[in-house]
């Protein structure tokens, strides 16, 4: 037999962008086999990379992008390290404007490539409308994430597949966040993650649809990070433990009288109202704490692992509209609110985010 020869695989061919290959542009920017003819000023106004880049001496290769002495049709071609994908809608975004979807997966896939191009070469305004739409799905605040939770348990109603979840993987988002150096993403993610088992995240049943086997990158988290959401489940675990007895302990403190304070050694203020029934009111909280802790700690049912649900609902056992206590109902409304924004501060602490 012949000696056989082996040949190296053609390249592919170059193919012109459709909707960004402008007759009037001044320059071609390569992303694997994609052209893109834009405008230099576009570039060089948004970009101070670019705009450096422009102006030194060709050929010119940074860790950005090759600047080549060749020219296409007469346009000097910059060859970019990046994927076609995410080019095409960073120029996109310059041109006509970002515009973002509903944070669900399809959207972030958009949104991260955007995030990270613009990160890269240093385009500030753009950068801060990507993180500022992604924290309306990953937020700074109780407020937003309530709203979020809202948005994600509508969409869970109503949507037709089973186990549909709204938002992408917290993996994903965690990722993003350390590559694009955007840490106001990372409580908010750090804490939905934390609310799964890890069997659930990292062993997904295979005929269950799971948000965290399609996550991009293999999903896997640095070892740091790991370390970062072992320490925080076990924070969130204590959390819930620690709010269910609170309750105990009582949102008020009944006087003899039966006035009561949301706080036992606040100053001297006008009570908010009068409890009638101190002695069963006190009953009634011991009663509802062995409740929640059966259903939450012993049971493990819906919510055990988010202190937030948890709290949420404890606050809403004693309705004021049917509760023979309304001062008692009303107070551990309150308590429950307050503890809520308590826990939400600590966040950053339970993940050691802090550090």
């Amino acid at each position: 037999m012949g000696d056989a020869s082996f040949s190296s695989p053609l390249p592919e061919p170059l193919v012109k962008h459709a909707d960004l290959w402008f007759c009037d542009g001044s320059v071609i920017l390569q992303a694997d086999s994609t052209l893109f003819r834009v405008h230099k000023s576009q570039l060089s106004r948004r970009s101070v990379i670019f705009s450096d880049m422009f102006t030194l001496p060709q050929p010119v290769t940074t860790t950005h992008a090759t600047l080549a002495d060749e020219t296409y049709e007469g346009c000097p071609n910059v060859k970019l390290h990046d994927s076609a994908e995410d080019v095409a809608n960073l120029l996109l975004a310059l041109y006509d404007g970002p515009k973002f979807g509903n944070n669900d997966p399809n959207d972030f896939a958009i949104v991260s490539g955007i995030l990270r191009l613009s990160t890269k070469y240093a385009m500030d305004s753009l950068r801060s409308k990507a993180i500022a739409h992604l924290n309306i799905a990953w937020p700074t605040t109780l407020k937003g994430w309530d709203l979020r939770e809202d948005k994600a348990h509508a969409y869970e109603l109503t949507s037709l597949t089973e186990h549909a979840r709204l938002y992408p993987s917290p993996i994903d988002i965690i990722n993003l966040a350390r590559e694009t150096d955007a840490p106001s993403l990372l409580p908010a993610a750090f804490y939905d993650i934390s609310r799964y088992t890890f069997a659930q995240i990292f062993e997904p049943v295979d005929e269950e649809p799971s948000r965290f086997r399609g996550a991009l990158g293999g999903g896997v988290l640095s070892a740091d990070d790991m370390r970062r959401l072992a320490l925080g489940k076990e924070a969130s675990a204590h959390a819930v433990s620690a709010v269910i007895h609170g309750m105990g302990r009582g949102p008020l403190v009944h006087s003899r009288k039966g006035a009561f304070s949301l706080h036992p050694h606040a100053p001297a203020h006008p009570p908010v109202t009068v409890c009638s029934t101190p002695g069963a009111c006190r009953r009634d909280f011991a009663e509802l704490v062995v409740l929640a802790t059966q259903h939450y700690v012993c049971d493990r049912e819906r919510g055990y692992a988010d202190p937030l649900y948890v709290a949420e609902e404890l606050g809403a056992l004693k309705s004021a509209d049917v509760s023979e206590c309304r001062a008692c109902a009303r107070a551990l409304e309150i308590w429950a609110a307050k503890e809520r924004e308590r826990m939400w501060k600590m966040i950053p602490l339970w993940f050691r985010l802090d550090s």
